[in-house]
C-alpha cells in the first residue's frame, strides 16, 4: 500500500517581469528574444546561468531568483538583464528616463525571500522596447535613410546612439516618431514612414530633421531632404551641447 504525503505548495516570486516590445511594429514580441542575466559581485558584473521563463503573455520572469534559507540575514543584490533579438537593439532606459548609450542592461534588485518571508518589494512589469537595428529587415518599398554617428572631434564611431526623427502629418497633424540605435560601428538605418515637412501641399521635396543622442548634453543633428538624399550616407556628428 502506498503512503500519500501531504502536498506542499511553494510560492515562487520573480524579482523582475520584462515585456519585450517591438517599437517599430507597435506590439509585444516574445519570439526570438533571449535574455542574459548578470549579478554585480566584488565591483564587476558576473554572468549567471539562470534562464528566464517565458510566460503565456510573452513576459520574461525569474521565478525563485533570490530564494534562500535565511532571507533575514541576506541583503538585496544588484542584477541586470541584457536582451538580444535578431534585427533589433534594446532601448534600456525606461519611458521617461534620460537616454544614455552607456547602458547595457536593465538593472534591478533581487530581494532575499523564502516561503514564510516574501520579497520586501513588490514587482511591477517592465516594458523593454526593441528598436530596429541597422540590419532590421524592413519590407520592400519602405522608405529609409542610412548613415553613421561619429564623434565630432575624433571621427570615432559612436555605438548605441539614439537616432530619431519627429513630425506631424499634414492632414490631421497627428504626431509621429521614428527611432533606431546605431550599431557597434556607429551605423544606423532609420525608417521614415510618415510625411516630412513641405514648402506647400503640392511640393515634392520633404524635409526631415534627424537627431542623434549619446547622452544628455552630447548630441548632433542634420537635415535630410527626400527624395534626393535617399541614397546618401548621412553622417551625424556628436558634440557637447
Amino acid at each position: 500500500m502506498s503512503r500519500f504525503l501531504p502536498l506542499t505548495r511553494r510560492a515562487l516570486h520573480s524579482p523582475a517581469w520584462f515585456i519585450p516590445f517591438d517599437d517599430h511594429a507597435g506590439r509585444v514580441r516574445g519570439a526570438g528574444v533571449t535574455v542574459h542575466l548578470d549579478r554585480f559581485d566584488d565591483g564587476a558584473w558576473v554572468p549567471l546561468d539562470e534562464v528566464a521563463v517565458r510566460t503565456p503573455s510573452a513576459a520574461f520572469a525569474y521565478p525563485g531568483l533570490g530564494r534562500c534559507a535565511e532571507p533575514w540575514a541576506a541583503r538585496p543584490r544588484r542584477h541586470r538583464a541584457r536582451f538580444a533579438a535578431a534585427g533589433y537593439q534594446p532601448l534600456y532606459p525606461a519611458d521617461g528616463e534620460p537616454f544614455s548609450a552607456g547602458l547595457v542592461g536593465v538593472e534591478f534588485l533581487v530581494h532575499p525571500h523564502d516561503d514564510a518571508h516574501p520579497p520586501a518589494v513588490a514587482t511591477q512589469p517592465r516594458l523593454v522596447r526593441l528598436l530596429p537595428s541597422a540590419s532590421y529587415p524592413y519590407p520592400p518599398g519602405l522608405r529609409t535613410v542610412h548613415g553613421a554617428v561619429v564623434d565630432a572631434a575624433t571621427g570615432a564611431p559612436i555605438a548605441n546612439a539614439l537616432v530619431e526623427a519627429r513630425g506631424r502629418t499634414s492632414r490631421d497633424l497627428t504626431p509621429w516618431h521614428e527611432r533606431t540605435l546605431s550599431d557597434a560601428a556607429g551605423a544606423f538605418r532609420l525608417a521614415l514612414r510618415w510625411e516630412g515637412e513641405k514648402a506647400d501641399e503640392h511640393a515634392v521635396e520633404e524635409t526631415f530633421r534627424l537627431l542623434a543622442l549619446e547622452r544628455p548634453g552630447r548630441s548632433g543633428s542634420l537635415v535630410v531632404r527626400l527624395p534626393q538624399d535617399t541614397e546618401r550616407r548621412h553622417v551625424i556628428e556628436i558634440r557637447e551641447q
